[in-house]
């Protein structure tokens, strides 16, 4: 019943990296794109990256040059590598996935940068 399962998240230092894995059911069929959004508390949610089905990639500008989004097809996975991570980065992450007749959204991962 679960379309989206992610994890990954968890507690790191300033500077520290995390990889987010985002597993999407074969049941909801061929997958036009996929996002990662994250919200803080009291903040609006916001884009992060998105990855195309054709491998285009897009990222926003305050995690631009400190993330990687890739996918692995064979494994309908979707992956977001963050690395020089900083306290402004805490917040909860979702994986969103966009198919030709619905969208899916995960049941978000805790991200928290602390010393």
């Amino acid at each position: 019943q679960v379309e989206l399962v992610e994890s990954g998240g968890g507690l790191v230092q300033p500077g520290g990296s995390l990889r987010l894995s985002c597993a999407a059911s074969r049941s909801i069929g061929r997958i036009n794109y996929m996002d990662w959004y994250r919200q803080a508390p009291g903040k609006q949610r916001e884009l992060v990256a998105t990855i195309t089905s054709g491998g285009t990639t897009n990222y926003a500008d305050s995690v631009k040059g400190r993330v990687t989004i890739s996918s692995d097809n064979a494994e309908n996975t979707v992956y977001l590598q963050m690395d020089s991570l900083k306290p402004e980065d805490t917040a909860v992450y979702y994986c969103k996935a966009v198919t030709m007749g619905n969208l899916y959204w995960g049941q978000g991962t805790q991200v928290t940068v602390s010393s």
